[in-house]
């Protein structure tokens, strides 16, 4: 492995002082409020030695030591490790120096003597900052680089778009952090695929539990996400875990986010900022170790305008969004998908896979699919199982009427053999992709 992403992948804090007792009690008050992993150095010639070795998220650095002051080590970390937030310590209220720190690079300062929850505070902001630093970082290597690390995780989604293609190592950059992702897309392009491969391709072992939140009212979706205690209410016969509980060490997937009410809104932003929630009826406050995906087809941005959805639920939801373009943006993906469902269905009713006739992928090409990926599965497997043909043609799809213009995007040249070729193109094509066309 290439060491510069190990040194990415950070997550301790170092504290470089030169006084031994400040030192290790502000080492103690970094454990003492859950911060674990915590190193220390009494210089800076020590202090670079340990940023060396890599795997540092955040510095702590007095001001004023002998040798490399922390002034001149903050200026050799903007330059060495930019990506590593820098907290001054000063013993004096010094504004003059500490905005000058602040104008080198500094994420933040402390004054002696610290106050435990500025500190902590402090801390727990440029960890979380550090640590989307890095994800950005992984990211943009993940869209500018190479292939896929682990292309089989995305075998059961069918495409050759490109929009589609990025999607996908934008999947794996996101993979192993914890934090929520919001799915968002039109009704059957989807989502709860995609949502299955995060899962996936984050490699945890608990399950995928998805649940459709549409129709689930205040009660109902408490109940369901949080569980109950035995006699909790008339009918509580039995204790309940509820699904967060199920899909501890794994992924809770949300479906239909936007149909949530004003009161479960509420509940579930809780439970993405603690981490924590109660069971129906119990006291008891358990921890939550579900990983987050949501998703929606409807627009979030209007329904917070009008009120209708928490703007700091959405802020939650959405660290990470992925939005799929619906079908009649990647058209190039029709006639691969439409053989697949073909075949797919052929194997099910154990029949042999029916061929597409060009007139058949031209109409689907040309059709708009307002029920996307979800439509033109069903009109594939309708076709093939009320039909014994080896050739799909135009005609099993009386329904199928292409929206718009009808000749958009629609190429023919007869030749002397009375010869009509018909394609699908977005945009008027270019030569290139007509000689493809041609050759194929």
């Amino acid at each position: 492995m290439n060491t510069a992403v190990e040194k990415e992948s950070g997550t301790r804090v170092l504290i470089v002082d030169d006084d031994t007792d400040f030192r290790h009690e502000l080492r103690r008050m970094l454990i003492a409020n859950g911060v674990a992993e915590v190193e220390t150095a009494d210089n800076g010639v020590a202090a670079l030695e340990q940023l060396e070795l890599g795997d540092i998220s955040v510095l702590l650095l007095d001001m004023v030591m002998p040798g490399i002051s922390g002034t001149e080590l903050l200026g050799i970390m903007v330059q060495r490790y930019p990506e590593i937030p820098v907290i001054m310590i000063t013993a004096v209220n010094d504004i003059k120096s500490v905005v000058n720190c602040i104008k080198l690079g500094a994420y933040d300062y402390l004054t002696k003597p610290l106050d435990a929850g500025r500190l902590f505070a402090t801390v727990t902001k440029a960890l979380s900052f550090s640590e989307l630093s890095s994800q950005n970082r992984q990211l943009k290597k993940y869209l500018l680089g190479g292939p896929l690390v682990r292309p089989e995780i995305f075998a059961n989604i069918i495409t050759v778009n490109k929009n589609l293609k990025s999607i996908f190592k934008l999947v794996e950059a996101i993979a192993t952090t914890q934090h929520p992702v919001l799915i968002t897309g039109e009704t059957g392009v989807g989502k709860e695929l995609l949502a299955r491969t995060v899962h996936d391709a984050s490699g945890v072992c608990g399950c995928f539990v998805p649940v459709n939140l549409a129709g689930l009212d205040d009660a109902m979706f408490s109940d369901t996400l949080f569980g109950h205690k035995k006699g909790a209410y008339t009918g509580a016969g039995e204790a309940r875990e509820g699904l967060i509980a199920k899909a501890g060490g794994g992924t809770l997937f949300l479906d239909e986010i936007g149909d949530l009410s004003a009161e479960s809104q509420k509940m579930l932003l809780r439970l993405l900022q603690e981490k924590e929630y109660y069971r129906l009826g119990s006291d008891i406050l358990y921890k939550s170790s579900a990983r987050i995906v949501a998703a929606s087809n409807r627009d979030l941005s209007a329904m917070i305008a009008s009120g209708a959805f928490r703007h700091d639920l959405y802020h939650r939801l959405t660290i990470h969004r992925i939005h799929i373009p619906p079908l009649r943006e990647r058209r190039e993906d029709i006639p691969l998908l439409a053989q697949h469902f073909a075949r797919e269905t052929s194997i099910t009713l154990g029949k042999k896979a029916p061929s597409l006739s060009v007139d058949l992928v031209t109409a689907l090409s040309r059709y708009d699919f307002p029920g996307n990926v979800r439509e033109l599965m069903n009109l594939i497997n309708n076709a093939v199982a009320c039909n014994s043909a080896e050739l799909l043609t135009l005609k099993f799809f009386p329904d199928l009427q292409p929206t718009g213009d009808r000749n958009r995007g629609v190429i023919r040249a007869s030749g002397d053999r009375s010869f009509t070729l018909q394609a699908y193109f977005e945009t008027f094509p270019t030569l290139d992709e007509v000689e493809l066309l041609f050759v194929q």
